[in-house]
């Protein structure tokens, strides 16, 4: 006789407080088990020795998580001056060691300053960027030195908020808002070059995606108690995007896919039921709408 199989969990979001030694693969891994189900994934991919807010999406709930990817993003960093390494962080192999104890306050700000705005920024070494099919990050263990074109990022807020002197070294903790894309840990190598002594990140922890942050974050001894959502699909749609209402006809319409007519919302927006189901993400253009992804389709 054969057992009932198992009901899929409700779709939605888990905010994480991913742990320092983990993969985001990882996390991903015990989401899976604690919630029963292999339709998991994450919005932007934190390295091992980062902490704080991993953004995964259960079951239907991973189709937004591209959108989410692409928003800009808080974390709080620790830049040790005075010394280089492979990997630009702590993991990897110290290149350089050179004296940072003439560095004073002033420079540092200034050094800062010089990296925020928009900013023609070289992603680190080991990003997971290709080089002629290759991995960066692999073509660096292999002991190779990729060239990396420069990318356009934003910087809205590279603050110092500490300042630490040990022996030779000045540990420097800050606090950057920046959009997608952006290499904390390349701010970290070029705050150092500019001063002459080089840098590279001794601690990162993010505390914030879009507008999702450490307040609904979970720990995964917490998720082991009890496996909840953070948000369930039509709350995380509402959070993270604007929010048009539609009629019945309309409704159905979002449903199958069809196109409505523009509502005057820049950028991708939740077409919500009348009984408040986010039925559809949708995009406006001159005449009609797009379908960024629908949520509830008509063969749900």
């Amino acid at each position: 006789m054969k057992t009932a199989s198992k009901p899929a969990p409700p779709p939605g979001l888990v905010i994480v407080d991913k742990p320092a030694g983990m993969t985001s693969h990882d996390v991903v891994g015990r989401c899976r088990r604690l919630f029963g189900t292999r339709k998991v994934g994450h919005a932007g991919t934190l390295d091992p020795m980062a902490t704080g807010v991993l953004v995964v999406g259960i079951e239907r709930a991973t189709k937004i998580l591209g959108l989410l990817t692409a928003t800009d993003k808080t974390y709080v960093a620790t830049i040790r001056l005075g010394q280089t390494t492979s990997t630009e962080d702590a993991e990897g192999e110290v290149l350089e060691k050179v004296s940072a104890a003439h560095v004073t306050d002033a420079q540092i700000e200034s050094a800062v300053a010089t990296l925020r705005g928009e900013i023609d920024q070289v992603p680190s070494a080991v990003s997971a960027i290709k080089v002629d099919g290759e991995r960066a990050y692999k073509l660096v263990r292999e002991g190779k030195a990729p060239e990396l074109a420069a990318r356009r990022v934003r910087i809205e807020r590279f603050t110092v908020d500490a300042v630490r002197r040990v022996e030779d070294f000045v540990d420097v903790d800050v606090t950057v808002d920046c959009s997608s894309g952006t290499y904390i840990r390349a701010l970290a190598r070029d705050v150092g070059a500019a001063l002459g002594v080089g840098g590279h990140l001794t601690a990162l922890r993010r505390t914030k995606v879009g507008r999702y942050g450490l307040d609904e974050a979970r720990t995964l001894e917490q998720l082991t108690d009890a496996a909840e959502l953070s948000y369930s699909l039509d709350a995380a749609c509402l959070l993270g995007f604007p929010r048009r209402d539609l009629t019945d006809d309309e409704t159905e319409d979002a449903r199958h896919g069809r196109a409505l007519k523009p509502a005057g919302i820049d950028g991708t927006y939740a077409a919500t039921a009348p009984d408040g189901r986010v039925i559809a993400l949708l995009e406006d253009g001159p005449k009609r709408t797009s379908s960024v992804v629908v949520l509830r389709p008509a063969t749900l």
